[in-house]
């Protein structure tokens, strides 16, 4: 509480220093109420503070695969035992599966819910896609399902989801071995337009007739059973990705005998599948930091592409305390490698593509690939796997754990734009930090896209900005989002929306995140504030399932910044930031001030509102207007007034400049104001106010400056950290637009 207040020359309720209070206010919005009421209620597993709580479960499931490529007729086929954990206090009746490949099913829901119309000159892949035109055999064929003995286990098959029926229920704390055979054709990524074709399948290249697979949601997978939302079973329809179980895999590929492998996991039979040079090449990668070694050459793919053997090898692979397992493979496969320095390990960065690749893949690839294990390793948890893989697939991105495939690729002749250069390292970078969101801090992408691709988008830019300082940032800088926000509302929707209903996907889920995280980091928190923060959520919820509130809230815990403002603005609507400054007086303390005392003084109501009638209000050429300092009343404080000095307060206040500005929030998003001040002697200074201004008064507040310099330019947002969307109200004094017409008058 304040303990006393200075009067100036006019009665309080018209003073400088007035509160503008006493204005109508418009509409309360509160929008700086808490969010405690949209958010789940803490409990014993997860806690007010954002971290797991001292019951926190989750399960677990075990795999061993044994499965076959077949290169004449391009299909898998497969089977898995499964040892599932029942870690949670519940009885299970039954367990569900994810059956992803569902999606490329003839009766597919995807295709069934798809909106379209007929346009001219529509390219027939398109037309075709949307029909389901294409004579493509896709889905799973589940051969069986069995119990550990070998016994039938009764299931049912809804789209993309498969219910196992147990003969006894699983109790709390028990586990279950079951195995599933399966197969499916592969979808052609590049000519079958199907909902999947995104994500996962072949390349063909018909110069040499050889394949390129990228193979990923390939086998029935355990949904997650939580204690949020139980078994979350929602359908795969293609833009919401997945929520999966921690646990260990053992997996063996068996492909034709003259394929490269990449996977999840570290080989564990390299003298069966490599030549010796391979071997040893291999093994000088791992102690190799500067640069990466080629294990597979590119002569070495060439030779191989003109083989095509049939005879088949296996390919053994483990991992442990992954979330999920993907592979690809080739005969056109070049393979580098080498060594990262992060903490007390050193993971391989690899990465494997054809000769189509080359040179950009050779000289870029892997490099990314470090830069992004090591720069998020730094904001979240150490790298804690032995190896991260880029493979490259034509216009493609998509992750899983240890492994991505990216697109990106230069011209026939080998050349190359500095744009596809920038795509490839974007690339690559975004879908190796996903390692770390979703497949280590492991959120529920079906429900909430932003938790992985938002978080993962603003890291990828803090490591493009620090590894690529010549880069062009795309998402990230405030700056960025704003067409978005300029947008058509109605095709708008809030962050905590699910992925499914979203339908600007990149610009929301992962652009408007990631700005907004970085407006947290270096406008609202501070670098300092925010990294530990966001370092805590990764470490509080590496290796566990985080939920929203568990990111607010643990954001807020260990930083001691109220930020429900800003998640329920930038997360819960489709606000919009847009400040401007409506009125600037400029005020000088007379010189006249004779009678300090107070005795016989008298001020006319309404002198200053008649002095600043005759100021011009757009700029500071009037100079400044004059007020009078008084003493302050001793019947407001009485005694206390022994304790201050009246007069050393006065004269601090003479020669200097007061400022009064009224600012109106135009827009619904209340943010931080920032203000650049342009003194007469041309220097220039940042003054940041937090948004908690807007508190009392969503929409219009009044804010005195005191300055030793005199004003001569006052610009708001001048770095462009807000996402403002018109900044020609942002200035004063006020600048004239220039229309148009005006513009080529000049020109002319």
């Amino acid at each position: 509480m304040k303990h006393f207040f200075l009067l100036f020359g006019l009665a309080l309720s018209t003073s400088l220093w007035a509160q503008d209070t006493k204005t109508e206010s418009p509409k309360w919005q509160g929008k700086f109420e808490q969010l405690d009421q949209l958010l789940p209620t803490p409990n014993e597993y997860r806690t007010g503070s954002g971290a797991p709580g001292p019951k926190y479960w989750q399960q677990r499931a075990d795999y061993v695969i044994n499965a076959e490529l077949n290169d004449d007729n391009q299909s898998i086929t497969g089977s898995e035992s499964i040892l599932y954990y029942n870690n949670s206090p519940d009885a299970l009746k039954y367990i569900w599966l994810q059956l992803d490949q569902n999606i490329n099913a003839k009766d597919n829901n995807t295709l069934k819910t798809e909106t379209m119309s007929v346009k001219d000159s529509v390219s027939t892949k398109a037309m075709a896609g949307d029909l389901g035109l294409y004579d493509f055999d896709g889905g799973y064929k589940i051969k069986s399902v069995k119990d550990a003995s070998g016994k039938p286990l009764s299931y049912t098959i809804n789209q993309t989801m498969m219910r196992v029926d147990l003969p006894q229920i699983l109790p709390a704390g028990q586990k279950l071995t079951f195995s599933v055979e399966w197969s499916f054709n592969i979808n052609d990524r590049m000519h079958n337009a199907t909902p999947n074709d995104g994500r996962s399948g072949l390349e063909y290249f018909p110069e040499d007739g050889n394949y390129s697979y990228i193979i990923g949601q390939w086998f029935p997978r355990m949904c997650v059973y939580d204690d949020m939302v139980g078994w979350q079973n929602k359908q795969f329809l293609g833009q919401g990705e997945f929520t999966l179980t921690f646990g260990n895999y053992e997996v063996n590929l068996t492909v034709p005998a003259d394929h490269i492998v990449a996977a999840t996991g570290m080989i564990q039979n390299p003298k069966d599948v490599l030549t010796a040079d391979q071997i040893a090449r291999f093994e000088k990668a791992k102690t190799t930091f500067d640069k990466p070694v080629i294990i597979a050459t590119q002569a070495e793919a060439i030779t191989r592409e003109k083989t095509k053997l049939k005879e088949k090898k296996t390919w053994k692979f483990k991992a442990e305390n992954v979330r999920d397992f993907a592979f690809a493979t080739s005969r056109k496969f070049i393979w580098d490698a080498q060594a990262v320095k992060i903490g007390d390990k050193t993971p391989l960065a690899m990465s494997y593509y054809p000769k189509e690749g080359n040179p950009l893949w050779e000289q870029e690839s892997t490099k990314a690939v470090k830069a992004a294990i090591t720069t998020y390793s730094k904001y979240t948890i150490d790298y804690p796997y032995p190896q991260a893989t880029s493979v490259h697939h034509a216009s493609l991105g998509m992750e899983y754990p240890m492994i991505c495939f990216n697109g990106a690729r230069p011209n026939k002749d080998g050349t190359y734009a500095d744009r596809t250069k920038w795509g490839l390292v974007g690339v690559v970078i975004h879908e190796v930090g996903h390692n770390f969101f979703p497949m280590i801090i492991n959120s529920d992408e079906r429900q909430m896209t932003w938790m992985d691709e938002g978080v993962n988008t603003f890291v990828q830019y803090r490591t493009q900005v620090e590894n690529y300082p010549d880069m062009p940032q795309r998402r990230g800088p405030a700056s960025g989002i704003v067409p978005y926000m300029k947008g058509d509302n109605s095709l708008q929707r809030p962050l905590m929306t699910n992925s499914e209903q979203v339908i600007q996907f990149g610009a929301e889920q992962y652009a408007k995140c990631a700005t907004g995280l970085n407006m947290l980091r270096e406008t609202i928190m501070g670098p300092a504030l925010f990294d530990k923060a966001f370092k805590e959520y990764a470490q509080r919820w590496a290796f566990h399932h985080p939920k929203p509130a568990d990111f607010f809230r643990t954001l807020e815990d260990a930083s001691a910044v109220d930020l429900d403002w800003f998640w329920r603005g930038w997360f819960f609507t489709t606000d919009v930031c847009d400040q401007s400054i409506d009125k600037v007086k400029w005020y000088q303390v007379r010189k006249d001030q004779s009678n300090v005392e107070n005795k016989g003084k008298t001020v006319k109501k309404g002198d200053l509102a008649a002095s600043a009638g005759a100021k011009n209000p757009d700029d500071f050429s009037s100079g400044p207007q004059p007020f009078s300092v008084i003493p302050t009343d001793p019947r407001f404080y009485g005694d206390f007034l022994n304790r201050v000095d009246d007069k050393a307060l006065i004269s601090k206040m003479e020669n200097q400049n007061f400022y009064e500005i009224t600012f109106t929030n135009k827009g619904e998003l209340v943010m931080p104001i920032v203000i650049e001040w342009t003194y007469k002697d041309g220097t220039k200074e940042i003054e940041r106010i937090p948004a908690e201004i807007w508190r009392t008064n969503e929409k219009t507040v009044t804010k005195v400056f005191m300055k030793e310099k005199e004003v001569t330019n006052i610009i708001l947002d001048p770095k462009l950290e807000t996402s403002d969307i018109h900044t020609e109200d942002n200035v004063f004094p006020k600048v004239a637009a220039v229309n148009k017409f005006d513009d080529i008058k000049k020109k002319n």
